[in-house]
């Protein structure tokens, strides 16, 4: 008897801890950032293995003399002693208060091919002005130190944010933000606060900034997984370097990644949209709702595509970074 009469209790209980925990997952979960920590991260590490004795000596010195603020709340923790990979994720903490989120992306329509990116950088900036801006302060050797070691911050962060390829596409859904998706068998779920937001998780953006990446890199870490794809991809390496540095293609080069091994990956056909910028899910026709009702899943067959092209853009990142920070250490002509 005292069992069974214990068992309404237990249930609502259960029900209230079940619904609690998924109200965490959207009011704790933080705004889209591309690759999350661990990317991020990896992209750092990558950089550091192709660093000049030159840029690694400047860049110590600029980061150990201007250090982050240590009362800032650290989304990814505090968990390295390493300057240039606890660097990677500093952007996105300060994004907020900085009111700098547009420096993050560039809203390049899908079904748009090379040429300028000019109209697509609108009055807040872009990632590719964002990075050509940065680059210019942090080679000013006349510049404030403190300048110049946010400089490196950003950088580090943004060559990341450019190669995650949901941050160089726009299908009218904020980046894939509004595009509700099913991974493995997480189903999506709509915000238990503001249901007629139409926003859901997992949607296309949060499972290609995190879940793809660390399901790639299993029992691994940002460290260990930066060794691995720089041995993988190491044939590649003066091809890349021999290219030179153009931001803007390389935004290109991810659009056209985002077009195939995001949107095209899908046995359902995602149209395309008209050039839109929602201000929410529910905008753009219900945009959410829309993508809701196709019943878009992340497999085994889309995971391991994805991650091949994930891998790609990560190592990419981490080269293409150092040769930035290279070239901004070498004395001036």
């Amino acid at each position: 008897m005292t069992g069974e009469s214990n068992k309404p209790d237990r249930t609502a209980w259960f029900t209230s801890l079940t619904a609690a925990f998924l109200l965490l997952s959207f009011v704790a979960a933080p705004t889209a950032h591309a690759w999350g920590c661990k990317g991020h991260q990896t992209v750092a590490s990558i950089a550091e293995k192709h660093l000049t004795p030159e840029a690694r000596q400047m860049i110590e010195k600029l980061l150990g003399e201007n250090p982050i603020d240590p009362q800032l709340k650290r989304w990814c923790g505090n968990a390295t002693n390493d300057l240039i990979v606890d660097a990677s994720t500093w952007p996105d903490d300060v994004r907020n208060d900085r009111k700098n989120g547009p420096w993050h992306y560039i809203d390049i329509p899908r079904g748009k091919h090379k040429g300028s990116l000019d109209e697509y950088c609108g009055a807040g900036g872009c990632v590719t002005q964002a990075i050509e801006e940065q680059r210019a302060a942090l080679k000013d050797k006349s510049a404030a130190p403190l300048k110049r070691a946010e400089a490196i911050r950003y950088l580090i962060h943004f060559v990341g944010d450019l190669h995650q390829p949901l941050h160089a596409i726009n299908n009218a859904d904020n980046g894939g933000n509004c595009v509700p998706v099913k991974y493995f068998h997480h189903e999506p779920l709509a915000n238990p606060l503001h249901p007629e937001r139409e926003d859901f998780s997992p949607n296309l953006h949060q499972v290609w900034d995190t879940e793809i990446v660390e399901r790639d890199m299993e029992i691994s870490n940002p460290h260990r997984y930066a060794d691995e794809l720089d041995e993988k991809f190491r044939a590649q390496l003066a091809g890349l370097e021999t290219a030179g540095i153009h931001v803007d293609n390389w935004a290109w080069e991810s659009h056209e990644r985002a077009e195939t091994s995001v949107y095209d990956a899908f046995p359902m056909k995602i149209g395309i949209e008209p050039d839109l910028k929602p201000k929410g899910c529910a905008d753009n026709n219900h945009m959410g709702k829309r993508m809701f009702d196709k019943h878009l899943a992340i497999d085994e067959a889309y995971q391991s595509s994805a991650a091949k092209a994930a891998e790609d853009g990560l190592w990419e990142a981490g080269v293409r970074l150092a040769m930035i920070l290279n070239d901004a250490a070498k004395a001036n002509p």
